[in-house]
């Protein structure tokens, strides 16, 4: 029922006079955030470390009376990753979802996940970026202008989509126009094995592959279904030649400037992000090769011991070696086992 004038100033000379009842129903207008920032992304919406991302802001700003106010943009609305990395580097955009690989070419050791085959599976993955191989990626990725969240999020081990053959050993890649992101590591990786990489951000994947540009490209499965690369691409083959984590980055300009208790506020609701990213990822990816045949998509599953070897014959694992630098590759081996 609608109130009388009368009832309204009347409640209004209580408020007037100081005198509140019941403060608990009062909602007075949210403040003006101090810092409010964007975090860009090339990663498509509904992914679940973007999913994650905005339910850790939502969380951050209500517990920090809306000081920090942090709103995701997806699907490289904001620019493609270079662009992004850029942006971050130059003081434009407060956040970014980090792929370490993509830093390496200002720092060859950020992409030494980029090793073809050196993790067979996930038993020491997470093991490796929890510990000191992921600790000394963010203190290399701290001067570059990232500082990144401790726990880093699960993208997966990445696959090879083609057009028109499965890829079954490695002779299956000669000459094969393969898109790749900007990574020096997956670039070398795939001229070692014989196939003509593109680098080519992931925002402009689908008409590579549609228009013929590329072959075929590699990425985990659940990208190729939220991008529905399923619609350009007719096989899959399984080769979990390189595993991908992403991390919640922030700029190192931005993070300084953000007092003590909202860096605390953030770093434990990103991390706790990350940690609850890594369960969804491993539950939506064994869904994945049901839905994906669904759409129509071919699997098969290689045997990667060729690969390996055709790798160790040419000289891959020693060239990386030397790029990544000794502490790097003695890091990753500590995990991996020897790999030269």
């Amino acid at each position: 029922m609608p109130l009388s004038r009368r009832t309204l100033l009347k409640r209004a000379s209580f408020i007037t006079a100081g005198v509140v009842a019941a403060p608990a129903i009062l909602h007075w207008p949210a403040r003006a955030a101090e810092f409010t920032w964007k975090c860009g992304s090339a990663l498509p919406d509904g992914h679940p470390l973007i999913t994650r991302g905005k339910e850790a802001a939502a969380k951050i700003k209500e517990e920090s009376g809306g000081k920090l106010d942090i709103t995701f943009y997806p699907n490289s609305v904001l620019g493609q990753d270079t662009a992004l990395i850029s942006q971050v580097i130059g003081g434009a955009l407060e956040m970014y979802m980090l792929p370490y690989d993509l830093l390496a070419p200002k720092n060859p050791a950020m992409g030494i996940f980029g090793v073809g085959f050196a993790f067979p599976n996930y038993d020491h993955i997470l093991e490796a970026m929890d510990g000191e191989l992921g600790a000394y990626l963010r203190t290399l990725a701290e001067p570059l202008g990232f500082h990144c969240i401790e726990k880093c999020g699960d993208h997966g081990f990445r696959q090879i989509t083609t057009k028109s053959k499965p890829i079954e050993k490695p002779e299956d890649l000669k000459g094969f126009k393969i898109r790749l992101p900007v990574s020096p590591y997956l670039i070398a990786l795939f001229q070692h094995l014989g196939a003509s990489p593109t680098p080519i951000n992931f925002g402009e994947v689908y008409s590579a592959l549609q228009t013929g540009l590329v072959d075929g490209q590699e990425n985990p499965l659940i990208m190729v279904d939220t991008a529905k690369l399923y619609e350009v691409q007719k096989y899959c083959s399984i080769t979990n030649h390189v595993w991908a984590g992403i991390t919640y980055s922030i700029s190192t300009i931005y993070w300084k400037r953000l007092p003590s208790d909202l860096q605390d506020l953030a770093t434990k609701h990103f991390t706790n992000a990350a940690t609850l990213e890594r369960e969804d990822w491993q539950k939506m990816t064994k869904q994945e090769t049901e839905k994906l045949t669904g759409q129509g998509m071919v699997f098969n599953m290689p045997d990667t011991k060729p690969f390996q070897e055709m790798l160790k014959k040419n000289g891959f694992y020693p060239d990386m070696k030397q790029k990544s630098g000794d502490k790097a590759w003695t890091l990753l081996e500590k995990y991996t086992g020897p790999l030269t």
